[in-house]
This record gives C-alpha cells, structure tokens and sequence, in this order.
C-alpha cells in the first residue's frame, strides 16, 4: 500500500474489505521477501486472520481460530506466540496496549509509532495514517530517542453514534 494513499478512517467507513485484506497482504508478503524473511505458513495464516477485521484479537481469540479452521492438528499457543512476535517485529501488526490484542497494520513495515481510534461500542480500530503527531517531532526536537509510541484514543465511532440516537 502506498504511504499517499489516504484512508485512516477506513475501519469506519464502508469500503471493499476483500480488496483492502489483497492489498495489506500482498504488502506484507513482498516486504517479507524484501527483507529476505519467511512469511510461514502459520504466520501467514495468523495475519489473515487477523486481516479479516477492523477489530483486535487477542492471542487466544486467533489460537481458537486457528484451530477451528485447522482440522489435521492442533496449533498450541506457543506458536501463535512466535507468530505475533514476528508479525509484531516486522512491522505487520500492532498490538493495542489497552485490549491486549493485535490489529494488522495499514502501512506494512513502518515501526516508528501508530495512533489509534477505539469504538467503545463496536470494538473496531481505526489506524491512523499520520505517524508524526507532534510527539515525536517534538521528542525529536528534545533530541529523545523514541523507541516506540502508541498513542490509543477511545470513544464511539459515527456509525454507533447513529444507533444511541
């Protein structure tokens, strides 16, 4: 996905969601051969599940996942573990501190920071585009080295917003 293109508001907003999974993993699926990384089975498959909603999972939430769709053999939850580590590492997911759960990433490789809007309501995460908010332009600025930042911002999104009326 190109970093012009705009959509930060996409969990909430209708869109081709099929197209938007294509697209976030074929991302991820070349960024891994880029770096010369090995998209596994089992991480490939913890990714597109993970693709399949606007909405965090925790890790046993994606363990009974796979499970349900794996009828050869149980997955044990070690190896979601080192899936999401390694998604996680990469930069193809991100995991919201206040859920304990993961999300897929909107723009696959970025590490620096992500901002998030959380509905309350309906438990969808909106990732924001902007990376910079002023922050770390300003933790920069102080000449602090930001190592990671995750900004989380909770309420209730226009479509639920609807609904309570």
């Amino acid at each position: 996905m190109s970093g012009k293109q705009r959509h930060p508001e996409i969990a909430f907003r209708k869109h081709d969601h099929r197209r938007c999974q294509r697209q976030l993993l074929s991302a991820a699926t070349h960024l891994c051969a880029e770096r010369k990384l090995r998209l596994t089975l089992r991480r490939r498959q913890v990714l597109e599940i993970l693709l399949a909603s606007h909405q965090p999972m925790g890790a046993y939430d994606i363990l009974a996942e796979l499970n349900r769709s794996d009828d050869k053999e149980r997955v044990a939850p070690p190896i979601v573990y080192r899936a999401l580590e390694f998604l996680l590492g990469e930069g193809l997911i991100h995991r919201i501190e206040s859920r304990n759960a993961f999300i897929s990433c909107i723009h696959p490789g970025h590490h620096r920071g992500a901002q998030f809007l959380i509905c309350r309501d309906c438990d969808r995460v909106a990732e924001l585009e902007s990376n910079d908010s002023g922050l770390l332009a300003e933790a920069d600025s102080l000449g602090f080295a930001v190592d990671h930042s995750v900004v989380e911002i909770t309420g209730v999104c226009a479509e639920c917003q609807k609904h309570d009326r």
